[in-house]
């Protein structure tokens, strides 16, 4: 559009400002965008808090040229933070089931997806041996030396269930031995399945599991890359908890494919099978209209990424879970939008190595 016809532009309605080494950031984070700009550029953007037209602008700041005004406005929608049309609009944004949880959990979430891991682990391990020497590593436990200390009595260790909790480690080792089908559903039906319904007027059937969920409202969903499966062929899975049942999206399936999406971790190639953890947000938004509730979601990931954990180890097979996560590539692959249905955890499992480690430094 050319700078004399009409153009009606409005602030991105997903910006979060703050200040970065004395320079004061532009952050769309529901597309990404971020730049530095000057305090002016706030003045813009506060001015077109609704659709307003570019002539408007000019008046409002005379003492500007206009000319300038429209190239300031131009490259502020380019980069993402106005949005530029010829005539007013009201469509919803992308974020908009984001309503009552934006700007604090949205920015958190749509802020944080798609970073870059690094690949080589010998690149980590000197960024980690830089930063222990400018930053002492923190102690992993704490203690009020002047309290009184209380003895406590022995635990009890003994019976089975101590012992999976004692030998639940994160693998990162496997055998090429394929997975048994039997292990595989006992995986995902001790995990995700349903076990009961509660009736709970007015919020209806409430699913129940093995793991709580704030509200009950259960928004985890486990999907599965399965590659080495015993009677199950390669390819992507839905699992339909309330049914016990593996829902085909797609066929096929490779370790590479697997690297990837677990951020290029290349120990995770061997696995037999990698299950992805989405949430349904709408149930727990639906029901929680405060940004804190996306904490509930978080938490409820990991009680289920926990079951898995220890329901792998009780059957003698080999898990880790990582959130190292390509969130945009496995948001694609599932068909999901990243928005109502976004992924975000992993976990995976194999058969354990015939030397019965976990990690090369075990």
């Amino acid at each position: 559009m050319a700078p004399g016809q009409d153009a009606y532009f409005r602030r991105a309605p997903h910006l979060v400002l703050y200040w970065d080494d004395g320079k004061l950031n532009f952050h769309n984070y529901a597309t990404g965008a971020r730049i530095e700009a000057e305090p002016l550029a706030c003045v813009i953007l506060s001015f077109f808090h609704r659709w307003r037209r570019i002539e408007a602008l000019y008046r409002h700041l005379n003492e500007y040229d206009a000319d300038s005004l429209h190239s300031a406005a131009e490259q502020l929608a380019r980069l993402g933070l106005l949005e530029r049309a010829r005539r007013p609009t009201n469509q919803p944004g992308r974020l908009e089931p984001w309503s009552d949880w934006n700007p604090a959990a949205g920015f958190f979430h749509f802020s944080t997806k798609d970073l870059i891991y690094a690949q080589d682990p010998k690149d980590e391990e000197r960024h980690f041996q830089i930063r222990a020497r400018r930053v002492a590593v923190p102690s992993s436990v704490k203690h009020y030396p002047r309290a009184l200390q209380i003895r406590l009595p022995q635990p009890r260790r003994g019976g089975e269930f101590a012992d999976v909790l004692l030998a639940r480690r994160t693998w990162r080792r496997f055998s090429r031995r394929p997975l048994a089908l039997e292990q595989l559903s006992t995986l995902l039906e001790l995990t995700g399945g349903v076990q009961r319904w509660l009736n709970l007027p007015p919020m209806g059937r409430l699913a129940l599991k093995t793991s709580p969920s704030g509200g009950a409202r259960h928004p985890i969903e486990l999907y599965v890359l399965a590659l080495r499966v015993a009677g199950l062929e390669r390819g992507l899975y839905h699992y339909a908890g309330d049914r016990h049942r593996l829902e085909r999206l797609r066929r096929g399936a490779t370790a590479r494919e697997m690297v990837r999406w677990v951020g290029g971790q290349r120990w995770a190639a061997p696995a037999s099978a990698l299950v992805l953890m989405t949430a349904v947000l709408p149930r727990s938004q639906w029901k929680y209209q405060f940004p804190r509730a996306y904490r509930v979601v978080l938490a409820d990931a990991g009680h289920l990424c926990q079951t898995f954990c220890l329901v792998a180890t009780w059957l003698g097979l080999a898990p880790f879970c990582t959130m190292a996560i390509a969130d945009s590539k496995i948001e694609r692959a599932l068909g999901i939008d990243g928005v109502r249905e976004a992924i975000l955890y992993t976990a995976g499992v194999g058969s354990r190595p015939a030397d019965g480690l976990p990690d090369v430094n075990a």
